[in-house]
């Protein structure tokens, strides 16, 4: 599985980037792996690099409940929350969707992460120019943008008041797309957005419609 290009205007090119994007969607996504994960339900994660600490201990286990329950999860695995969901995700037979804030150009697969690629179970996503072999905060930004663009729907564990994690989730309900965080009291600024609360039993139904009808 070579690195390929896909351009706007092509069949492969995700449609979901032009509608949620606009004008900001990439002319081009660079795609390392197995495209079929892209016609999959797919579950963004998004967690601010402070979370608290039941917070985390609950991400865990729910990640363990995405594995179980064969879910496709996507986004940039950048916190430690996230990269340690990445971990736990990568143990299971279901596709992971890893999306750097960097080009795929020069991209190393960790060693850990080469019995999934060769398994067809990861797929990496870059909107990036093959020159940019390193992220900064603005492309870490964007990058996050294009996750939630391409997510059917979207958890946040944790999003710090007034951060970055919290203004892409009001973007995110903006476009109408489901957000789900745990009922927690540092979660109050996201309940107030709108954000639906996760109930006990629901982690291995969060990527199916019926649990956006409730």
């Amino acid at each position: 599985m070579g690195l390929i290009h896909l351009r706007e205007g092509d069949a492969a090119y995700p449609g979901a980037l032009s509608q949620y994007l606009g004008d900001n969607a990439p002319s081009s996504v660079a795609a390392l792996g197995n495209l079929e994960a892209l016609k999959h339900n797919r579950l963004a994660l998004f967690c601010s690099v402070k979370c608290p600490a039941k917070l985390i201990l609950q991400t865990h286990d729910l990640a363990h409940a995405l594995v179980q329950a064969g879910a496709t999860v996507m986004g940039g695995f950048h916190s430690p929350v996230e990269k340690e969901c990445l971990r736990i995700l990568l143990r299971g037979s279901q596709p992971v969707i890893i999306c750097p804030a960097r080009s795929l150009r020069k991209l190393r697969i960790p060693k850990d992460w080469k019995k999934p690629f060769d398994e067809r179970r990861l797929l990496f996503l870059s909107p990036f120019p093959d020159n940019r072999h390193r992220g900064d905060s603005a492309m870490a930004l964007y990058r996050n943008r294009l996750v939630a663009a391409l997510a059917d729907r979207a958890f946040i564990p944790y999003a710090g008041p007034a951060s970055k994690t919290e203004q892409l989730c009001r973007e995110i309900l903006a476009w109408n797309k489901p957000v789900y965080t745990f009922t927690h009291t540092s979660n109050e600024n996201l309940i107030t957005l709108g954000v639906r609360l996760l109930a006990p039993g629901e982690e291995v139904d969060i990527t199916r419609p019926s649990l956006e009808r409730s």
